[in-house]
């Protein structure tokens, strides 16, 4: 997929000067297939490794933070692709990082951190520090100041995809035009164990709720074919009502979901069901207002993986929590 420009227009160029970028890919290189590229830009580095162990900024880079990477990295595994593109001439780097933005939403993919320059990006004054790491080893002109930077990531049915994109400009001189460069990392991490699924903490679930506006729960348990809760699912209610308690204004949606076998009628049916049986947990077991709670049968309608694996099936199985805002 390539990237179309979205805000500047496009120039007619008469003649390629000697300070021209490259008219092409390096031999035998090609685009990340989940990603692409921007309209225009070569590719000036690629290197694929089957394994390796990265990390890449998730967050900015505050004052003494550079002394515990874990609290402004994210620790990644797997197969990891990294490119490096160069131009197109007079295109600005944010222009750039703006259209990967785009494009990578389009795609299914969710922005976890985006920053713009030292002040963002590295608010404690290490700006270095900051390139050194979102660069993920790819070279790069020293521009510190006009970095720009953006992580992203999509679960799948084979794992999850991870996206790093850090961009700057050389500036113009004479007859040299602005020149964005881009180092793009992506690490393709191995797929989710469903069997090993931990039960998701109040706080944890109060985090995604005001990130995202949902959780997806995978601790709750249901016999086959019933809505009938199991008693191993009782750690996970626990703190779902832990999460409501403490935030008494918080109302819920409880939405169950189903994978893709069956009919839809009936998966629609039995989500209801399911999801009414966690709403009546909480009311029974926990006191919780029954008016805070809207239960919610979604069926096979939203799926987060393909059903045609038992893997992509198992992910599809799941308790949503999710804000309502009443106005």
């Amino acid at each position: 997929m390539k990237l179309a420009a979205i805000v500047l227009p496009l120039v007619m160029v008469l003649a390629a000067p000697a300070w021209a970028q490259p008219k092409s890919d390096i031999a035998g290189a090609s685009d990340h297939p989940q990603v692409g590229r921007y309209q225009g830009s070569v590719i000036t580095f690629r290197e694929t490794k089957a394994y390796e162990e990265t990390a890449l900024p998730n967050a900015a880079l505050g004052r003494g933070m550079e002394k515990d990477d874990s609290s402004w990295q994210v620790a990644l595994s797997g197969r990891v692709t990294s490119l490096r593109y160069e131009g197109p001439g007079g295109r600005s780097v944010l222009e750039i990082l703006r259209n990967f933005e785009v494009a990578l939403k389009s795609d299914g993919f969710e922005i976890a951190f985006f920053c713009r320059g030292p002040k963002q990006c590295a608010p404690g004054g290490r700006i270095t520090n900051f390139w050194n790491a979102a660069r993920g080893g790819i070279g790069l002109p020293s521009a510190w100041d006009t970095s720009i930077y953006l992580l992203a990531r999509r679960d799948t049915v084979d794992g999850i995809v991870t996206v790093g994109i850090l961009g700057v400009e050389t500036r113009a001189y004479q007859d040299r035009p602005l020149m964005p460069h881009i180092a793009l990392t992506v690490v393709e991490g191995k797929p989710m164990e469903t069997d090993k699924i931990a039960v998701i903490e109040a706080s944890a679930m109060e985090k995604s709720l005001t990130r995202d506006g949902r959780v997806a729960l995978y601790g709750i348990y249901f016999d086959f074919d019933k809505a009938d809760i199991r008693a191993e699912s009782k750690e996970q209610i626990d703190q779902i009502a832990a999460l409501l308690k403490s935030n008494p204004k918080l109302d819920v949606i409880v939405a169950g979901h189903t994978d893709g076998k069956g009919t839809f009628d009936y998966n629609l049916s039995l989500s209801q069901r399911r999801a009414q049986a966690v709403a009546n947990a909480l009311v029974n077991s926990y006191g919780i207002a029954r008016d805070r709670m809207t239960a919610s049968g979604v069926g096979m309608s939203a799926p987060v993986a393909s059903n045609r694996t038992e893997q992509g099936r198992a992910r599809n199985r799941r308790v949503e929590i999710v804000e309502r805002i009443q106005e």
